[in-house]
Parts: structure tokens; sequence; C-alpha cells
């Protein structure tokens, strides 16, 4: 049985657990995400002595994902506090000399909703986590999407909503989708948190307003097969169908598909693996890194 070490690397907290090729999580530990001297060396403590054969990391980012370039495996621009420019793969090399998989948190929860969760046997899907940050996972023709760098859906622009005067809270782009719509963005115009406000609150039209924005873009440009969201603001569960009503109405029925004009409810879809998706996610990508090196080595 093999034994892969997994890292969901979030901006909040660190989630570390060992699986295997069954996709069983079989040990996990989380801790908060600190300084990356610290965080680093939990998930170094954790993995040490326990003969992981690879490790798959899901990382908050922007990272760097280009094999060739020389800051691979790094996170780069990113505002959290003394990440930036943080040589997070190198960490781990120094320590464990395994194959690795690298990606982004969301590119990592969509794989393992493709692997094991609501995508499972699909060819395409998107996976959204809405929360701290607004990141976007594309998985399309049968495997993630990266481009330049990597797909950072959170910081598109969107239109206002007409009842909507707040500013917006990125600190790049003020009202882009993570501007407008993560959990933060939520508690700093409504002077609550998002869990705190009742179900029937005006908040959470507005909020499905700019996810189901996002969502019909994604729409008409990936086409994927199914997208699905996840991330804490998405736990209030009466966002759903205020989302999937919203997207129904900007598509106008211009999409000829079963999915989206009879059959939205499965379309548009809470993570199957909930809250873990990320950390499986990250166990698919050690798993793949695992047997790109076992393909390496008997073809050479």
């Amino acid at each position: 049985m093999a034994c892969i070490g997994a890292i969901e690397a979030g901006g909040t907290k660190f989630v570390c657990g060992i699986g295997d090729e069954k996709g069983e999580i079989r040990e996990s530990v989380s801790f908060p995400t600190t300084s990356p001297d610290v965080t680093l060396g939990k998930a170094i403590a954790f993995f040490r002595g326990k003969g992981v054969e690879a490790i798959g990391i899901g990382s908050f980012g922007p990272i760097d994902l280009r094999p060739g370039s020389p800051t691979y495996g790094h996170v780069t621009t990113t505002p959290k506090p003394g990440w930036g420019n943080c040589d997070f793969l190198g960490t781990l090399r120094e320590v464990f000399d395994v194959p690795y998989g690298w990606d982004t948190d969301v590119n990592a929860a969509a794989l393992g909703e493709v692997r094991w969760g609501a995508a499972r046997g699909l060819n395409s899907c998107l996976y959204y986590t809405i929360g701290t940050g607004v990141g976007i996972g594309v998985y399309t023709e049968g495997k993630l999407v990266h481009g330049l760098v990597h797909p950072e859906g959170g910081h598109t622009p969107v239109r206002r909503h007409p009842d909507d005067d707040f500013a917006g809270l990125c600190p790049f782009h003020g009202d882009c989708l993570e501007g407008m719509a993560a959990g933060p963005a939520l508690e700093a115009r409504w002077r609550i948190k998002g869990h705190e406000l009742p179900a029937d609150h005006p908040a959470w039209e507005i909020e499905a307003f700019y996810i189901a924005q996002s969502i019909t873009g994604a729409v008409l440009l990936n086409s994927p097969e199914k997208v699905i969201l996840g991330g804490g603001v998405m736990q209030q569960s009466q966002l759903f169908p205020l989302v999937r009503a919203a997207v129904k109405r900007n598509l106008n029925g211009y999409v000829s598909a079963g999915e989206l004009l009879e059959r939205i409810d499965d379309y548009i879809v809470p993570p199957g693996l909930g809250p873990q998706a990320g950390l499986y996610g990250a166990l698919a990508l050690g798993l793949d890194a695992l047997q790109a090196r076992h393909k390496a080595a008997s073809s050479a």
C-alpha cells in the first residue's frame, strides 16, 4: 500500500494527511497558517519518519507552477504577511527526497472532486472556494488548467449589484469577485460575520448575484460539466438556490443543455468530499507524481 503525504495549504490553516492509492486518508492534522518557518516546520514534523513515498501540495497563492522557472515552487505575490516569495516546495525538498505534486489549493480540490467526489467520471469541472478569499480551480479536457501562470478567477471584475454601494475589499483590485463576495467582504459590508446573518437577509441575494455572474461567464467560456461551490461562505445552504436561479436568469436559455435548463440542482452543487476536497486533491497530486516517477523509471 502506497504511503502518500498530502498538504492542503490554506491562507488560514494547513491540513496535512497521509493517504493511499485507494483515496483513503489514514491520518491527518491541522494547524493555523502563521509564519512560513513555523508552519512549514510543523508540516515537516508531521511527515518525518512516516516513510512517505511522495507528497502532494495544494497551496494558496498566487504560486509559481512553471517547472523551468527559477521561482518554481514559490508562493509569489500573496498579501499573506511573510509568505511573499516563500520557497514552499524547496523547503520540503531539503528534507524529503520524494516526488512532489504542486498546484493551487483550488486546482487540487477540483482534482479531488474529479477523482473521488461530485465530478467523478467527468471530463471537466470548475471548483470554487468562497471563504477568506475566492479561488477557482479549472479541470478541463481531462487535466488541470495552468496556462501562463494559473487561473485567478477570484479576481475577475464583476458588475455591481444595483443595491450595493460597498467599495470592495481586495487590496489589488477593490471590487473584483473576491473583493465583493469573500467572507471578509460580507463582514465589512454588513458589520457582522456572514454566518451570523439570518437566512432571509438581503446580503444573500447580493452575494448570489456576484457568484452567479462568475459562474455565468465560466459556463460561457469553459463549458464545464459540473460547477462545485465550496468554502466557508457556501456553508450557508440558502445560497445554492439563489445562485442557481441567478445563473438561469443570466443565461436566459441560451445554452441548450438539460443540465442548465432542467437539472441545475445537480449541476451547481456542494463538494462531494465536503471540507476535505482540498486534502483529497493534494493526495491525488501526490499519487500522480509518484506514478509519473515510476513511469519515467520504467521507460528509462
